[in-house]
C-alpha cells in the first residue's frame, strides 16, 4: 500500500510498527545545559515518542562563567555526579543510541575540554560539543517534531546563551544565529539594571537584523520561556495548564513582563509551582523577551515544550518519518497498544466520516484521531471512563494539536461514553478556547463513535451507512446486510436516536425488518 491507499485515506500507512520506527523506540539523550543537566529517554511511536523516562538536575554549570571564565565549581560536582547516575541508568536499560550532547557553558568554559575528560574516564560518556548554530538547528528540529511544515522564527534560551533560528515550511531550517543572552551570562554584567538593559537592546537589534522578515509566529524554547508562560497562565487564570502550544500575544506578554516586575518572587514561585534556581533567572529572561518581541515584532507567540533533545531524535529521522502527523501516529500507537479492538478505530472513522460532508484535512485528523483513541481508556473505572477520557486527550504529551483541537478531541472523547457532562467534574471554562459550533460538532462526534461503537465490534460499515442531509435535516441509516438487522436492536436505535436529536434532525432508518 501507499500513503495515498484509501485504507488509510489521506494518513498514510502506520510506521510506528515498520522497522525504521522500531529502530527509534528507545533512544536516550543526556543534554548537558548551562542551568540543568537532563537525560530523556524516548519510547514508543517514534514520530511522537513518550517520555519512559526524564530526570533534570539543576546544576548551574554556568553559574558565575562572567566574572571566571570557567565552570562553577559546585554545578561541575553536581553535574559529574548526575552523569555517573545517567550512565548507570542507560545502561540498565539497554538505551541505544544514546546521545551526550553540552551547550554554551561548556563550550566557552575555559575548563570545558578537562571537563569532558573527566566526564568520559568516570562514566565512559563522549560528549559531543553544539556550537551555537548547530544548537539552533537541533532546536528548529525539536519545534519540528511537534508541529511539521511550522513556519516562523524560533527562539532558545539556555542559562548562558540564546538562539535564533528560521523555519521556512515543508520541514526547511533557514537562518540561524547564537548570542550571549542567556540569564547566567548577563547576571555577570556590571553596571546594573541599565547597562544589563542596554546590552540586550543592542544584542537583540543585531540578532534581528539577521533576520530581515518579520514572522507571524514566534515559538519560544527553554525552561526560563516556560517559567514566563506559567506566570501568564496564573495572571489570565487560563483554564488548561498545558504549556506545549500555549498561545500568547505580544500584548499578552508585556503585562505579563510588568506583572513579573511588580511581583514577590517567593510569591510568584508558589503560586506557579517553579523551581526557585528557574525563577532566579525568570526577571532577566523577561527582559530579553520583552526586547524580543519589541523588535521582532510577532503577531503571536507560541512556547513549545520540544527543543534541542526532541530535535537530536529528530535528526535519526527519515525524510519520510518526519513529515507524518506525529498526532496519527501517536493515536495508532496508543490503540496498537491499549484498545480492545486494535484496527477498529479506522472501521469506526469510516463509518461516522459522511457526518463531515466536505471536511478539510485539519478536521479530518482530529476525528481519526478521536476514532483511534475511542476506546484506549476502556480499563478505566466505567464511573470515571468519560473524564479519563477527557483529561488523556488534553493532557496528554501529544505533538501537532493546539489547545483548541485539544479540547475538541477530549469532548468527543467524553461523549463518547457519556451523553451528558454532568457528573464528569468537567471545567466549563474550557469551552471559552473553542467556539459554541465546535463544541456541538465535537460532542456530536462523540455520539457518533458511542452509536457506532456499540453498533458492531468489527466493520460496522459492512452492516450499516449513515448519511447526513443538512438541507433537509434528515440522519438516514442504510441497514444493508441481515447481520446489521440483527444488531440494530433498542440500545442501538437508542443511540441513533440520541445521534440525531444531538444534531437537530429527523432520524431515519431504511432496510429494517
Amino acid at each position: 500500500m501507499n500513503d495515498h491507499d484509501p485504507e488509510f485515506g489521506p494518513f498514510g500507512m502506520p510506521l510506528y510498527d515498520g522497522p525504521e520506527a522500531r529502530s527509534l523506540a528507545r533512544v536516550g539523550v543526556i543534554d548537558i545545559g548551562s542551568n540543568s543537566v537532563r537525560l530523556v529517554v524516548f519510547d514508543g511511536a517514534a514520530r511522537s515518542p513518550a517520555y519512559y523516562f526524564n530526570e533534570k538536575i539543576l546544576c548551574g554549570l554556568g553559574a558565575g562563567f562572567a566574572e571566571t571564565g570557567r565552570l562553577n565549581a559546585d554545578g561541575r560536582v553536581r553535574a559529574l555526579s548526575a552523569l555517573k547516575r545517567f550512565a548507570a541508568l542507560t545502561r540498565a536499560m539497554d538505551v541505544k543510541p544514546l546521545l551526550t550532547v553540552a551547550t554554551a557553558a561548556v563550550r566557552d568554559a575555559e575548563d570545558g575540554p578537562e571537563f569532558r575528560a573527566e566526564v568520559l574516564a568516570q562514566t565512559g560518556l563522549e560528549i559531543r560539543i553544539l556550537d551555537g548554530t548547530e544548537e539552533a538547528r537541533l532546536s528548529a528540529q525539536g519545534v519540528l517534531l511537534g508541529w511539521p511544515g511550522a513556519e516562523g522564527l524560533i527562539c532558545d534560551i539556555g542559562g548562558s546563551s540564546m538562539e535564533l533560528a528560521e523555519l521556512l515550511g515543508d520541514g526547511v531550517v533557514g537562518a540561524r544565529r547564537t548570542s550571549d543572552l542567556g540569564p547566567l551570562k548577563l547576571m555577570g554584567l556590571k553596571g546594573g539594571k541599565k547597562a544589563i538593559r542596554k546590552h540586550i537592546k543592542e544584542k537583540v537589534a543585531a540578532l534581528v537584523e539577521e533576520f530581515p522578515t518579520r514572522p507571524k509566529r514566534l515559538f519560544l524554547v527553554g525552561g526560563s520561556w516556560r517559567a514566563i508562560a506559567r506566570v501568564d497562565m496564573v495572571r489570565r487564570d487560563y483554564p488548561l495548564r498545558v504549556l506545549h502550544e500555549y498561545r500568547m500575544t505580544p500584548k499578552a506578554i508585556m503585562n505579563t513582563i510588568k506583572h513579573i516586575g511588580d511581583a514577590d518572587m517567593d510569591a510568584l514561585r508558589a503560586e506557579t509551582g517553579t523551581s526557585s534556581e528557574r525563577m532566579r533567572l525568570v526577571p532577566l529572561a523577561s527582559l530579553v523577551l520583552k526586547e524580543l518581541v519589541r523588535q521582532v515584532r510577532p503577531k503571536e507567540v507560541a512556547i513549545s515544550s520540544y527543543g534541542i533533545r526532541e530535535g537530536l531524535l529528530y535528526d535519526q529521522m527519515s525524510h519520510t518519518l518526519r513529515h507524518r502527523d506525529p498526532l496519527i501516529e501517536a493515536a495508532r500507537h496508543a490503540e496498537a497498544s491499549s484498545a480492545r479492538h486494535p484496527g477498529f478505530g479506522r472501521a469506526l472513522y469510516r463509518f461516522v466520516e459522511p457526518l463531515f460532508p466536505g471536511a478539510r484535512y485539519d478536521k479530518k485528523r482530529l476525528i481519526r484521531a478521536a476514532c483511534l483513541l475511542h476506546d484506549v481508556s476502556w480499563r478505566a473505572h466505567p464511573d470515571y471512563r468519560a473524564e479519563v477520557c477527557f483529561d488523556n486527550a488534553t493532557r496528554a504529551n501529544l505533538g501537532g494539536l493546539t489547545h483548541g483541537e485539544r479540547v475538541y478531541l477530549g469532548l468527543a472523547l467524553l461523549h463518547r461514553y457519556k451523553s451528558n457532562r454532568a457528573g464528569t467534574g468537567f471545567n466549563a471554562d474550557l469551552l471559552d478556547l473553542l467556539s459554541e459550533a465546535r463544541v456541538q460538532e465535537a460532542e456530536n462526534l462523540g455520539r457518533a463513535m458511542r452509536f457506532g461503537a456499540m453498533f458492531a465490534t468489527a466493520n460496522p460499515i459492512d452492516h450499516g451507512r449513515l448519511k447526513y442531509r443538512p438541507q433537509r435535516k434528515e440522519l438516514i441509516l442504510t441497514l444493508i446486510s441481515d447481520e446489521g438487522r440483527d444488531l440494530f436492536g433498542e440500545v442501538a436505535q437508542s443511540r441513533f436516536d440520541a445521534l440525531a436529536t444531538a444534531m437537530g434532525v429527523t432520524p431515519i432508518v431504511k432496510g429494517a425488518r
